[in-house]
């Protein structure tokens, strides 16, 4: 009797030993690129849901909605809710998540292939967190370009607010007839019909000009911070979250006037009758020097407060969970897979 309990105490670390190699080998059949585009998607949802009321008021303040250009953020949130419930904190999310989830996972995993690539490819560059600024460029206009219309979506539904008019981005007045969007088929649809493809495309070149920068910032200040992180306190959440805060805080700053000419240009068609169409703002510089005339320099960061509120947890959680998500899926470092292909 003893004998056999004995072997069964035995057997079990090998039974848990086996099963955890099966895990192993089951995780190391799915290529590197697939575990990556998963990490960076369930990243990019934990991130926007998180800060998704946020993110509609800061729209409203871009946007210049009727009601919203002169009070502050929590007046906003509470004016936000009076009409549209509690779900309008998340009004638009929807059509977020599902834009983020691919932005997300291209993102971090065109950058990880991109500085596989050029640490590959072009040894005289070195290894050094210019590398991060090059790869995460690249990486931001590529996610972009594959991601555009749910963003134009995102923003056409988070600009419409139950009850309340629009009025014209430019100084014009109030327009009626305005188009109300159900969802993101309805978007879609409506600007399909309005001008075809290339009306999906509306305000792309302002966000891929802001995108290069800040995207390559954001994955250079990053990796510069955590390079100076002690190695025993590499896997501190905390100290993950702080270098991920400071990084979209400082690349957001940089390039937050193009987002505001990205978004107000997504939303133009919405308030322009077809009598004004020759007033339609159609480039970025167009966009900044129609905002200062007519708005005033400030429109230029309106939001730009409530966006370091947003972008503090967001660019945050985003590298903290995609650095956990890494881990568990046993993604291998750049400089193993460097080894290995140099093998």
């Amino acid at each position: 009797m003893e004998s056999s309990q004995g072997s069964a105490l035995t057997a079990s670390p090998a039974a848990a030993a086996a099963a955890a190699n099966m895990k192993v080998h089951s995780v190391d059949a799915v290529p590197v690129f697939v575990r990556e585009l998963v990490a960076g998607g369930v990243a990019g949802a934990c991130s926007k849901t998180a800060v998704a009321p946020l993110e509609r008021v800061k729209i409203l303040l871009q946007t210049r909605t009727e009601g919203f250009q002169s009070i502050g953020v929590f007046q906003s949130l509470k004016k936000v809710k009076k009409h549209d419930g509690i779900s309008g904190f998340y009004k638009g999310n929807g059509a977020s998540v599902l834009r983020i989830v691919p932005y997300a996972a291209l993102h971090f995993m065109a950058y990880e292939q991109y500085c596989c690539w050029i640490l590959n490819n072009c040894p005289s560059l070195g290894t050094g967190p210019f590398i991060d600024l090059l790869a995460g460029s690249a990486a931001g206009g590529t996610a972009v370009l594959c991601t555009y219309p749910l963003d134009l979506a995102r923003t056409k539904l988070a600009y419409q607010v139950a009850g309340v008019e629009s009025r014209s981005l430019i100084g014009l007045s109030s327009l009626g007839n305005q188009v109300t969007d159900h969802g993101v088929r309805d978007v879609f649809r409506n600007v399909y019909m309005e001008g075809g493809i290339r009306s999906l495309y509306r305000g792309i070149c302002p966000t891929l000009i802001g995108i290069l920068p800040y995207a390559g910032l954001k994955f250079y200040i990053y990796e510069e911070l955590k390079s100076h992180v002690p190695e025993k306190h590499q896997e501190s959440i905390g100290l993950r979250l702080a270098c991920g805060a400071l990084a979209g805080l400082f690349g957001q700053t940089l390039t937050y006037p193009l987002d505001v000419v990205r978004r107000q240009m997504q939303v133009e068609s919405q308030q322009m009758s077809v009598q004004q169409n020759d007033l339609r703002v159609n480039s970025t510089m167009q966009g900044l020097s129609t905002i200062i005339r007519r708005q005033g320099w400030r429109q230029l960061f309106a939001g730009l407060s409530l966006n370091y509120l947003k972008v503090v947890p967001s660019v945050a959680i985003g590298f903290t969970v995609y650095e956990h998500m890494k881990t568990l899926l046993q993604v291998p470092s750049r400089e193993k897979r460097r080894s290995a292909s140099v093998a």
